[in-house]
């Protein structure tokens, strides 16, 4: 089939979208088209990306204006299905169903729970649009043809809109990340380690005050790699005493990440206790455990399934900074079990948390797909 994904936020490169489901869905025999902001048009592992001009100036301008140019770009394509990954192109989605095409919602975040916490809607505003989003969502996705989750939670809800629903988990490729090397022991460089979006929301606060305690007694570098938001948070976290012994790295490109991942002691994923992140999967977990790193995690019931049943690392509260630090301090200091840690990691996605066997999934949506088109024809 001609199948055609479509973002008004997400990069060409980015890992989700590009390199998993389209390449994937390449490899599988389809003719597949990604629409893009911002780009010149290329093609790239047999992927054709699709450029659109977008200079909106911050979210409302984008979902006005941006929207618009993704579908012009969709129906130049003229695609058999359209995938596409923001929910603010739902009503873009609803117009190509009404001329005929499938259809695809790729839900990647608990978009009402998002709302709540986004410091850019007037707090007064937020339960309202999140009550409006959320009705919008269920009237959609009863239309689309498949709807595809990244996690059991989200789905669930979705389930009840669309029995076609799917969890598609974000999980890494196997053979992207991985060490190597086998033993992490030699290999120590007392670092801990933080890779994504940098927010308060996301533990930076606690992380660099951890490291501070820390330090007090161990020597440790926090690597930190990534972008803040807002901009103005980098001026407040530089500010505080234990950003000395931070090692920021900026935006990482995916070799910069293995190369980073390589030389880390623990990789910290410490998420605040919001409703959205308490249910979610994060990739970084992940990919830490994918590259053979202990994992120091927040102590939300299923990551504590995820790391504790696996023996892949220790969970804490996020919002206490001598838990993280003490479990910091642990790893550093038993060396060889935290090494075990690593392997343990690394076993889980050799046979549960992988890509691979995630992308069979998509494929037979896509099969079902296409046997209903040859059905009509």
């Amino acid at each position: 089939m001609k199948v055609c994904h479509l973002t008004s936020v997400h990069s060409a490169n980015d890992t989700r979208i590009f390199i998993k489901e389209c390449q994937s869905l390449q490899k599988a025999g389809h003719e597949v088209y990604y629409v893009v902001p911002n780009v010149e048009d290329y093609e790239q592992a047999g992927v054709k990306i699709r450029g659109i001009q977008s200079s909106a100036k911050g979210q409302l301008d984008r979902m006005r204006n941006t929207t618009k140019q993704v579908y012009l770009k969709a129906l130049e394509i003229d695609a058999d299905v359209y995938h596409f990954h923001d929910p603010e192109l739902m009503p873009i989605g609803l117009k190509l169903k009404a001329k005929g095409k499938k259809v695809i919602y790729d839900v990647h975040e608990d978009v009402p729970e998002q709302v709540l916490s986004k410091q850019w809607i007037p707090r007064p505003l937020r339960k309202f649009i999140s009550v409006m989003v959320k009705s919008y969502e269920r009237y959609a996705s009863k239309k689309f043809d498949a709807i595809s989750t990244a996690t059991p939670t989200i789905s669930e809800r979705f389930k009840t809109y669309n029995e076609n629903t799917i969890t598609i988990h974000n999980y890494p490729l196997l053979h992207e990340l991985s060490a190597d090397y086998n033993d992490k022991v030699d290999q120590s460089k007392n670092t801990a380690l933080y890779i994504g979006g940098i927010y308060v929301l996301r533990g930076i606060k606690e992380m660099v005050q951890a490291v501070e305690r820390l330090n007090e007694t161990v020597p440790c570098t926090f690597v930190l790699a990534g972008s803040f938001a807002p901009p103005a948070l980098e001026n407040e976290v530089r500010s505080m005493d234990g950003f000395k012994y931070t090692d920021f790295k900026g935006f990482l490109d995916r070799d910069g990440v293995k190369k980073t991942l390589a030389e880390a002691d623990m990789g910290l994923v410490l998420l605040h206790p919001e409703p959205r992140f308490v249910v979610s999967l994060p990739i970084k977990m992940f990919e830490y455990m994918s590259a053979g790193v202990p994992v120091i995690a927040s102590n939300f019931p299923i990551w504590q399934e995820i790391v504790e049943n696996n023996n892949c690392g220790i969970c804490v509260d996020p919002l206490n900074v001598n838990q993280i630090a003490d479990a910091m301090k642990w790893i550093l200091e038993n060396q060889e079990e935290a090494a075990q840690m690593g392997r343990n990691g690394r076993h889980a996605v050799e046979t549960i948390y992988n890509w691979e066997a995630e992308s069979k999934k998509l494929v037979e949506v896509y099969e079902k797909l296409e046997g209903s088109l040859s059905a009509s024809y």
